[in-house]
């Protein structure tokens, strides 16, 4: 077992006039299983890529362990290639014997080593590096988001696996496999960072318990302050106005005092005037113990979202549905039954390649609302009827389209910029994001675009493929809190456990 000691590491991008990491110090063991969690562009990857090398920083990394990375660089030449000549780039000091033996834990035909790697599935893609990724010893592995795009088989197969091995970072956002793969959590918190043992749940019921006692703290010392300054304030108006008395007075109206008196009346003053002062400071400790109560405190705004209710109760039936693609012999299903109700909030679970999105693309296309969806390779046999007259929100999953700045994405899409930038700011993506292109936007940050542009969008149906795909934590549970409370007509693609557990009203399987 060895450490690797972060001490006041600082980095901020070419360009940028904020630091992404500022005086970070940690210090973490080689052989834990680590959760990194934090919000969407708090430095997770760059952090990951730090340990790498590859950006230069101010601050130290110490440790005398190596480093390797998930995902591997796959460039559009290497997609022609067998996945087994690339293992000489992406590890080469690996033999093939030791990828075979971790594919098979993985639960993997060794065939999928000599085909093209790019005719391999998302999963089997993902598999294949994390069994190369593993196949040397003495590392310590990165890996950033490994199950995005993974259907529900496929992920289960990986947290098993994970769980299995140690000595590794997880940046993921799905809290089941934080919980089933993870022994310590590091926290990228507003303004701190945290090591904690344990899993996601263990962090986030500490969280929760530390939260409630700095919010009630914090509440403690304002009412404290409160006193305090009331209280200077009446001594300050007793001392001037006992001040203001020392000269000059009616000897008919104060028979009582004479020019003697004035050296009392200043001692008083003088007594009241030091216990102003003590207020004084008195507050500016209960201020001093206040301030950093609150600092990382998670200030989820709730979010809304303005459905429209659509006159018939049905608003997509699919009876005996197959689809397939032109030029290919085979059907992606066949004889599929659903439908979608008024209300109900529909997820479609499936291997990938099942079907899943080209069903959405079906219906978007039924529904004569194709934009970037059309595919006129889509071949339709049997009943999938779109209720006509319906307005359709869609969020695809697909990030790679968007380009230059906000303003003209609102613009393009004939959106309100300040609600749209209203709701941006409540997904937690700060005002210093408005500026830039959305080409320099995290992945997480470019899937809140699409979510908030749908949010806005007053509609019958909301179509979402793979929403949460590098949505942080906080932001999953604000959306799953959003649906639950306005009941919008849903209908999902989404692999994520927790939120189908929490928000689905049906899951429909496709084999």
């Amino acid at each position: 077992m060895a450490q690797i000691r972060v001490t006041d590491l600082s980095f901020s991008y070419d360009g940028s006039a904020d630091d992404v990491l500022k005086e970070v110090t940690f210090s973490i063991d080689t052989d834990w299983k680590l959760g990194l969690i934090g919000r969407n562009g708090k430095g997770k990857s760059t952090l990951l890529n730090l340990f790498m090398g590859k950006y230069d920083y101010r601050g130290s990394i110490k440790t005398s362990t190596c480093f390797d990375y998930f995902p591997y660089q796959v460039s559009d030449t290497d997609l022609s290639k067998n996945a087994v000549d690339l293992l000489g780039v992406w590890k080469p000091q690996i033999e093939t014997w030791q990828v075979l033996i971790q594919m098979n834990e993985l639960k993997m035909d060794s065939e999928c080593l000599y085909r093209p790697f790019g005719t391999l599935s998302f999963g089997e893609r993902t598999r294949v590096m994390l069994a190369v990724l593993f196949a040397a010893e003495n590392e310590f592995l990165l890996m950033d988001e490994p199950t995005n795009h993974l259907d529900t088989e496929a992920r289960d197969i990986v947290k098993e696996f994970l769980a299995s091995k140690k000595g590794f970072i997880l940046v993921s956002h799905d809290r089941d496999l934080l919980d089933k793969v993870c022994d310590h959590v590091l926290v990228l918190n507003r303004s701190t960072i945290e090591v904690q043992t344990g899993n996601f749940s263990t962090w986030w019921e500490n969280k929760e318990k530390k939260d409630a006692f700095q919010r009630a703290e914090n509440e403690k010392h304002l009412k404290e302050i409160g006193k305090l300054k009331a209280a200077a304030d009446r001594s300050s108006r007793w001392a001037e106005k006992n001040e203001n008395s020392k000269i000059g007075f009616d000897p008919v109206k104060e028979h009582d005092r004479s020019i003697s008196t004035r050296s009392f009346i200043g001692a008083k003053t003088k007594k009241m005037q030091a216990r102003v002062k003590s207020y004084e400071q008195h507050i500016d400790r209960e201020i001093e113990e206040k301030e950093g109560l609150l600092q990382d405190i998670e200030r989820v705004s709730d979010l809304k979202i303005e459905p429209l209710r659509f006159h018939k109760e049905v608003l997509i039936n699919a009876n005996n549905l197959s689809l397939g693609y032109e030029g290919s012999k085979d059907r992606l299903f066949k004889d599929l039954r659903f439908q979608v109700k008024r209300g109900e909030r529909i997820i479609l679970s499936g291997e990938n390649g099942c079907g899943k999105s080209s069903i959405l693309k079906a219906i978007l296309q039924q529904a004569d609302q194709r934009g970037r969806e059309n595919d006129s390779r889509l071949l339709i046999s049997g009943d999938l009827d779109v209720a006509s007259g319906m307005t359709i929100s869609y969020v695809n999953q697909d990030t790679s389209f968007l380009s230059g700045t906000l303003r003209k994405y609102c613009e393009s899409e004939g959106l309100n910029e300040s609600l749209f930038l209203a709701v941006l700011r409540q997904l937690d993506i700060g005002r210093e994001q408005f500026m830039k292109n959305m080409e320099d936007f995290s992945e997480g940050q470019k899937k809140k675009v699409l979510i908030a542009a749908s949010l806005i969008t007053p509609a019958h149906l909301y179509i979402w493929d793979e929403p949460l795909n590098f949505i942080d934590v906080f932001s999953r549970m604000q959306i799953e809190k959003l649906i639950l409370q306005y009941n919008p007509t849903m209908l999902l693609v989404e692999h994520d456990v927790r939120f189908q557990e929490k928000v689905a009203s049906d899951v429909i399987r496709i084999n």
